[in-house]
Parts: C-alpha cells; structure tokens; sequence
C-alpha cells in the first residue's frame, strides 16, 4: 500500500511539474519583446539627454509608452510603423504597435523614436482599450536633431518624437493608430 501511494505522489508531482512547464512560455516576454523593452530603455536615455526637463515627465507621467524605432517612408502615399513598451507609473504593464497612414506631398524615408505621455488613469486606459487614434495632424518636417514637442497635454496626452536618421520632406495629412497588448 505504501509503494502504491509514493508512486501516486510522484505521478502527481511529475503531472504538476510538466503543467507548470508547459504554461511557463505564457508567462515568458519572447525575445522581440525583450528587445523592444531594452531599445525603450536606450531611447528613454536619449530623449532625457536631448531634453532634461524629459527626465520629469518620465517620473510624474501617470504612464507612458516609448516606441523606440519607427521606421518612416512615402513617395505621395506613406507610412510609419513601430512597436513599443507601455510604462504605468514606472512599472512595464504591456507592449504596443503603432501604425500611421499619411497622404500628401512627401518623399523619402527616415526612422525616429516616440514617446507618448498620459497625464492620467483615463488616458492611459484610452490608449490600452485601444481608444487612441491620432488624425488630421498637419507636418512639415525636415530631418533636424533634438527632440520636437507637443509642449502641452492634449485630452491627457503629451507626445515627443526624435529623428534618428533619414532624410523626409513631408507636407501631409495622416494619421496614427494603436494597438496594446498587456503583459
């Protein structure tokens, strides 16, 4: 009877053991999104040293979310697109990809980080329900160094970008969208 319950146990433990392996990749960031976190990283240090007053927002901003490589380009019809690291409070809650559409007078392609800045719960709630859209914005951009800003919260919202490299003339109308993923 004895050796028939310690062969139960073990059974038992090996089945637990197995489940609690099989679920560990669920629970797991995948590489791409280690990847993502560490450029987010990198591209915080980045905005703060073109920027120091940056390095108050990061610490007072209810959430934020850094896309560090947007990759940009167009020929009358253009696009962006980038994946990105959602912060509350600090604290890493989730991943997200940002996507824009623009039309209008453009040519050429350049890459840039963003930063997205919510002033509250609300906001950042908008943006992880996926209720954040930014449209009918109106650029005239020429690759220049530093960071530009939106210097005021707009419905909550405060966004910086920073070129990285490439070289855009735009004059367009368009649009982003965005979508999150929690962690």
């Amino acid at each position: 009877m004895k050796n028939n319950i310690s062969s139960f146990v073990y059974a038992y433990i090996v089945l637990i053991a197995l489940l609690i392996m099989s679920y560990t990749p669920l629970f797991q960031q995948s590489s791409r999104d280690k990847k993502i976190i560490s450029d987010s990283k990198n591209a915080q240090i980045e905005f703060i040293k073109a920027d120091h007053l940056l390095k108050n927002l990061f610490n007072n901003a209810y959430g934020y979310v850094i896309f560090p490589n947007v990759g940009k380009g167009g020929f009358g019809v253009g696009g962006a697109t980038g994946n990105g690291a959602v912060y509350q409070k600090g604290a890493l809650i989730g991943m997200a990809r940002m996507s824009q559409l623009t039309i209008g007078f453009q040519a050429g392609g350049n890459a840039y980080r963003e930063v997205i800045f919510f002033e509250n719960k609300n906001a950042l709630d908008n943006f992880k329900n996926n209720n954040i859209e930014f449209s009918a914005q109106v650029a005239a951009i020429l690759v220049a160094e530093g960071a530009s800003a939106n210097v005021k919260y707009n419905d909550g919202v405060m966004i910086f970008t920073q070129t990285k490299g490439g070289l855009m003339y735009e004059a367009s109308v368009g649009g982003q969208k965005f979508t999150f993923r929690s962690l």
